[in-house]
């Protein structure tokens, strides 16, 4: 089933910020080693490793916080939509976004659209491995989509999806999972190519990405940015959730621009 990155793709979001304190979560020691860095036209990238084959950690844009999921393959080869593993609410139906605020919902586990976008990537750390490394960590995946099968904003979303992957593959990941796609990937970027003290930084960097507008698909039509390719079916707009206590609304991105995220 195709989805749309915006419009239909509220069922890709997550993360309330009523849950922004850090958990302490355990992490893993890292065993890759920062091999270069270069700069992407959507965000810094840094490559670790070494090998043929690689597994990249992505954030993205999508209603209201965006989505972290893994690319992989053979370097210089491009990935197919069956290389991508992310956890997200089964389907196009914002109603089980919602209800994962509350309860565990269905989960999809693998591409969902936008994925292989660049234009819509805001943080990217690449990992380069052997390909005896790949099929171990390939099957992992398998494995962990396969007992996968629900996502919650609280017990379960993408990110501890992601973090289960990079400490398979003895990376550090960041202490919580209950931040920001694009804050996450950067933590762990960083925590992993010699930038220990960013795991430090996991606080106030979320913070300073609540008040980023390009973070946020709806905001960024508000800012005539990207347009909507369309919306649910019997809305003016994708629902409109604001933080705190979660309410929706179906207002027009007119109306419900100036309405951020409130705590």
């Amino acid at each position: 089933m195709g989805r749309k990155l915006i419009g239909r793709s509220s069922s890709r979001v997550l993360i309330p910020l009523a849950m922004i304190a850090l958990t302490g979560l355990g992490v893993s020691v890292a065993s890759a080693q920062t091999s270069s860095q270069s700069q992407n036209t959507k965000s810094a990238t840094a490559t670790s490793g070494s090998g043929q084959y690689y597994f990249e950690f992505r954030s993205r844009q999508s209603w209201d916080y965006g989505h972290t999921f893994v690319v992989f393959g053979r370097v210089g080869e491009p990935p197919s939509k069956k290389n991508v593993a992310g956890l997200s609410p089964k389907g196009d139906d914002p109603s089980m976004w919602v209800m994962g605020h509350y309860v565990p919902v269905p989960s999809d586990t693998g591409w969902t659209d936008g994925d292989l976008e660049d234009r819509y990537i805001t943080s990217r750390y690449r990992v380069l491995v052997s390909k005896e490394q790949y099929d171990r960590t390939v099957a992992y995946i398998r494995r962990l989509q396969a007992r996968s099968t629900t996502w919650s904003v609280e017990l379960y979303n993408c990110n501890a999806f992601v973090a289960d992957i990079a400490h398979f593959m003895g990376l550090q990941a960041p202490s919580s999972t209950w931040i920001y796609p694009k804050v996450f990937v950067t933590n762990m970027r960083k925590i992993n190519t010699g930038h220990p003290e960013a795991a430090n930084e996991l606080v106030s960097e979320n913070v300073k990405e609540m008040s980023n507008p390009t973070r946020d698909g709806r905001a960024m039509i508000n800012a005539g940015l990207i347009r909507p390719d369309s919306a649910p079916a019997g809305s003016a707009s994708p629902p409109h959730v604001t933080i705190g206590a979660v309410r929706v609304s179906n207002r027009p991105a007119s109306s419900a621009g100036g309405a951020e995220h409130s705590p």
